[in-house]
């Protein structure tokens, strides 16, 4: 542990003005606060602070950043308010330590709960103040190199697993690379002990049988680099057990197969030396087609800068090489820590563009488990670069489609997308980007997300957005159905409705609004006798049988709302405008509907019925019907043809079963209503090729 003038001489080694009184203030504080608390290794409490704020000081942050690390536990695990560190250390300080400490307040909650409050806390922090989340960092960091101690084996995989799903990641997405590789070390040792056991055996066996052969081929990159004129350093190594064992993972690979076990680090003195030194490298070695990456003119988003190649060395050993300059390799290795040091002018706060992105994630999730979801997306996935026409250049995750790269512009533009160019060429939105891809993006005014999205996009911020927006207009139009389902139940009991006496009933029923009454109703949450009650206090008292205080004398129509959102057309008996329909209300958001000759309402379902009407010139669904073909040549091609000659396309066609003479198709339609899936019936019905054909 760091003795008080230990750190306070760190400190003043890279700023001579630093408070030194301040600094030993805040030292003696944590000490006397944490007094004789003691940690599960049985060191002392203060250990821990006071080697966080070690960790800071290796990363030469200022005073304020070190008398916070030594600070952030005291409001947690003492009687120390926030109000005394502002009055003993400033405001600064105050909202520094207030921003760590609130994400220790939630261990009692459970899991996926808890660490989604963690995250969401988190990110709101950092985005008022990036040093929040370097202390948490390392917070985080001195605690996993003292897991072990822990007794509980789960309570140490639900700390490591943390770790390896937000911490880490969160490290790599500001670039403290460091910090990422021995959080993931040490979590995949608590997560996968097999795994870990065997492959840091086999890197133990690797070494002992290497017989100098990394220091070897340091050396030989070195001289040929001499040789062209270029001073560099160069360093050699095996990656990393974590890194090792996810590539055996997305591979299928053993660890005999994963070729490239060492990396070599190569460090010159300016920019254009490192593309002088892989061209040297290059044609000294043969290069691996697809294995080089240029960060240098595309830095990654977290600042990233390097140029990264792989080479076939003597004997067919594949070696990574990492190519940088001095400065470079600084902030790769600390990213937006390294920006922090007391002599720089401009200080981030924190607003970059992949944290904007996150604080838009928090907002537009819904529940813990989906902001979960989408954040573990946005910070941790393998990446593409897109450009827009304009040349603004787009970091995307691996996979990205063209609405991902829209949403990731601008959330309006992803919302208004309806196509989308790919290098001049119109391509279907689902399209995987690849990288340099240039993406014109089509928009139109009336242009809303659509629900199917969610089955291709891959960016937490486009999944989000997208669920937020099929949220609020399925919460629109469920509210339409229950207002007209409003008309019915205020029109049954004995007065007059007006706007008052709604006021009142929402205000009985401990509801937020009108709207939020009609959502009610329309989803089924609250009982039409509940509505009528609140409406007219005590007016369904003699109204013993529930038939008479729940009959509907018209038909609702549904015109006008979405299917998929405000209903659902049932798969049973696939309903087009023009079939008698009924809806089933149950319990949560939409209506089912029917077909009234439905056999799945003979089956007894318990659910509120409603009696449903599609509205005049109601137009468009999917029919599905039978047709049965002579097993023949040409047969399929003329169901086929008589579909495109009537305009109906096909969704979904299965060969449901195939019987010598005879093929069973099932076939789903876009059709308009039941008149023009009649008509499709008598076409087929009509043709030699088809021994017969049904709806179903």
């Amino acid at each position: 542990m760091l003795r008080q003038y230990e750190l306070v001489e760190r400190v003043l080694d890279y700023d001579p003005d630093a408070d030194e009184a301040l600094l030993n203030r805040a030292y003696v504080y944590t000490v006397q606060k944490h007094g004789s608390q003691k940690r599960a290794s049985g060191d002392p409490y203060f250990s821990h602070p006071v080697e966080v704020a070690g960790l800071m000081t290796d990363l030469q942050l200022d005073q304020e950043t070190i008398i916070t690390a030594l600070l952030h536990d005291t409001v947690e695990d003492t009687l120390a308010t926030i109000e005394d560190i502002e009055a003993n250390f400033g405001g600064d300080v105050a909202r520094l330590v207030d921003g760590v400490t609130k994400l220790s307040k939630i261990e009692a909650m459970p899991e996926d709960e808890r660490a989604a409050e963690n995250l969401r806390k988190f990110l709101l922090a950092m985005s008022e103040d990036i040093r929040v989340l370097l202390v948490k960092l390392a917070d985080r960091l001195h605690n996993m190199r003292t897991l072990h101690f822990i007794k509980n084996p789960e309570k140490r995989r639900r700390i490591a697993r943390e770790t390896m799903d937000i911490y880490a990641p969160l490290a790599e997405r500001v670039g403290m690379y460091e910090y990422m590789r021995e959080m993931q070390f040490l979590a995949f040792e608590q997560l996968e002990p097999e795994a870990f056991k065997t492959i840091t055996g086999r890197l133990e066996q690797i070494r002992k049988q290497d017989g100098g052969q990394v220091d070897a081929i340091a050396l030989a990159i070195k001289q040929s680099l001499a040789e062209a004129g270029l001073q560099v350093e160069v360093s050699g190594r095996e990656k990393h057990p974590f890194s090792i064992w996810k590539k055996m993972a997305e591979r299928h690979v053993s660890f005999e197969q994963v070729t490239d076990i060492m990396a070599f680090r190569v460090i010159t003195e300016s920019e254009a030396d490192c593309y002088a030194a892989l061209g040297n490298l290059h044609t000294t070695w043969q290069f691996i087609p697809g294995k080089f990456k240029d960060y240098l003119s595309t830095p990654k988003n977290n600042g990233y800068r390097s140029l990264h190649t792989s080479l076939i060395y003597e004997n067919s050993m594949r070696v990574e090489v990492q190519i940088r300059t001095r400065n470079m390799h600084q902030t790769n290795e600390f990213g937006l820590a390294a920006h922090w040091a007391y002599k720089q002018g401009d200080r981030p706060d924190g607003a970059v563009g992949w944290l904007r992105d996150l604080i838009e994630i928090v907002d537009a999730s819904h529940d813990a488990e989906e902001l979960l979801e989408h954040t573990r997306m946005a910070i941790y996935q393998d990446r593409i670069f897109a450009f827009s026409p304009k040349g603004a250049l787009h970091q995307l995750p691996k996979g990205s489609t063209p609405v991902d790269f829209a949403f990731a512009v601008h959330t309006d533009l992803g919302a208004q997308t309806v196509g989308a160019k790919i290098n001049g060429r119109h391509m279907p939105l689902r399209t995987p980007l690849n990288n340099g891809d240039v993406v014109e993006i089509i928009k139109g005014k009336k242009a809303v997300p659509q629900l199917s999205w969610l089955g291709f996009v891959v960016t937490g911020k486009a999944r989000a957005a997208i669920r937020r927006s099929v949220r609020l207009k399925e919460r629109a139009e469920v509210a339409e159905i229950g207002s007209k389902l409003f008309e019915e139940i205020s029109g049954r009991v004995p007065a007059k409705i007006g706007k008052k006496a709604i006021k009142a009933a929402v205000k009985r029923l401990e509801l937020e609004d009108e709207e939020a009454l009609m959502y009610a109703i329309g989803a089924a949450k609250i009982e039409d006798r509940d509505v009528m009650e609140a409406l007219v206090p005590g007016c369904t008292s003699d109204m013993e049988e529930p038939e008479k205080w729940s009959r509907q004398e018209r038909a609702i129509s549904i015109k006008g709302l979405t299917p998929g959102v405000g209903f659902q057309l049932a798969e049973c008996c696939h309903p087009v405008p023009g079939d008698r329909i009924v809806g089933l209300r149950k319990q949560g958001p939409g209506v089912l509907v029917h077909a009234i000759d439905c056999f799945e309402l003979a089956s007894g379902v318990d659910a509120d019925w409603l009696d449903l009407s599609w509205g005049q010139k109601s137009k468009g669904a999917v029919g599905r019907i039978r047709a049965t073909l002579y097993d023949r040549p040409g047969a399929l091609a003329e169901m086929a043809g008589i579909f495109a000659q009537n305009v109906a396309n096909i969704r979904m066609l299965t060969l449901s079963q195939n019987e010598h003479p005879f093929g069973i198709y099932e076939v789903d339609l876009d059709v308009q209503d039941i008149a023009h899936l009649t008509r499709i019936l008598s076409a087929l019905r009509a043709s030699d090729a088809v021994a017969h054909a049904e709806r179903i």
